[in-house]
């Protein structure tokens, strides 16, 4: 896809660009100027000279990308305007301050979704849906055989499941990714059944959240001197890359289970990961992709990432005017993927 006098958005080879406007949503290679969705590696990338993005996401972004960068803080519906463009910025529902990015330019409106779900939980600001002519939406979990039970469902299981590691005087491991989805699971898990650890990744997470006012139930972070007696009938938080480490083996027995969308594939390659999956994504599911677009009202559909070219198909097939774009994003990591969420972590 190129730019065209007709294209208030266009994909260049550093990202999503507003030409009018001299701005980029999301670059994956360095540029002047920057709006960031939200904190995960595939979207917020190193180099850039000035970013943008919602307030709970700046200090996400300064821990991971160095305390120094120049960003400032675009509150949830306040505008910015640049060169006659207006951008906007709306809950998208994926993790705490992840944003949808709208672009207004005499009445025509796109937006960008980035990775969003409609699936509530308690930490994330819900999803809202915004009207336009345009939207490029994900489709990480884009085929009709992605369709997320209840989460309250999935949470009473892992419940279930860290009940039977105690009976069995296991310890319950949980792999999530380090932003977003282990603070969603501290949030959401009934800390009375035993304590919550948490992996040298994640705490750090933890604690900026709750410096900006976010209520995360109390967390331990694990360190070189806890014994396996120290973490008795408690559930450890960790990151994927951790699976099989050797720095979790020596509280074994352990119990290994993954919090993934991936998991719902109950034959799939991702379950031989672990012990257990946990079907739990911070991504919008196939249900959840259409009502999101039928909201929208949008006329056209830019699909990005995951199964981008069948869901465009599909798209089209029911009569909107749709199309594939790639893009470097990458959505919801396979757990056994190369490319670690952890390995952009910078340490505190």
């Amino acid at each position: 896809m190129t730019a065209s006098a007709n294209d208030l958005l266009v994909f260049s080879p550093q990202g999503i660009y507003c030409p009018k406007a001299d701005i980029y949503i999301d670059p994956w290679k360095p540029v002047q100027k920057a709006i960031i969705t939200h904190g995960h590696s595939d979207h917020a990338r190193k180099g850039h000279e000035k970013y943008i993005c919602a307030p709970l996401t700046l200090p996400v972004l300064r821990h991971r990308l160095g305390k120094n960068i120049q960003a400032e803080a675009l509150p949830f519906g306040k505008t910015l305007t640049v060169h006659g463009v207006h951008f906007s910025l709306h809950p998208a529902g994926h993790i705490p301050g992840s944003a949808q990015v709208r672009v207004e330019h005499k009445g025509e409106v796109w937006v960008v979704t980035g990775d969003y779900k409609l699936h509530s939980d308690p930490i994330s600001e819900p999803f809202e849906s915004v009207y336009c002519h345009t939207m490029i939406t994900e489709s990480t979990f884009g085929l009709p055989i992605y369709q997320w039970s209840d989460p309250k469902i999935i949470i009473q299981d892992i419940h279930t499941w860290w009940r039977d590691c105690q009976a069995k005087d296991h310890l319950a491991v949980i792999h999530a990714y380090s932003l977003g989805k282990a603070q969603r699971l501290i949030a959401e898990l009934d800390n009375h059944l035993g304590p919550i650890f948490t992996h040298k990744s994640i705490e750090p997470i933890n604690e900026i959240f709750r410096r900006n006012g976010l209520h995360l139930p109390q967390t331990t972070l694990i360190n070189e001197a806890h014994q396996r007696e120290d973490l008795k009938g408690g559930l450890l938080l960790a990151p994927p890359s951790a699976l099989n480490s050797d720095e979790l083996q020596r509280f074994g027995p352990i119990s290994d289970a993954m919090a993934s969308g991936w998991m719902s594939l109950r034959k799939g390659r991702f379950r031989r990961t672990a012990d257990r999956g946990f079907a739990l994504s911070d991504h919008v599911d196939w249900p959840g992709l259409l009502s999101a677009i039928r909201e929208s009202r949008a006329e056209r559909v830019l699909v990005t990432h995951g199964f981008s070219t069948q869901f465009a198909r599909y798209l089209r097939e029911i009569g909107l005017d749709a199309l594939a774009v790639d893009t470097r994003f990458q959505g919801e990591p396979a757990p056994d993927d190369t490319t670690d969420e952890d390995a952009q972590i910078h340490p505190v």
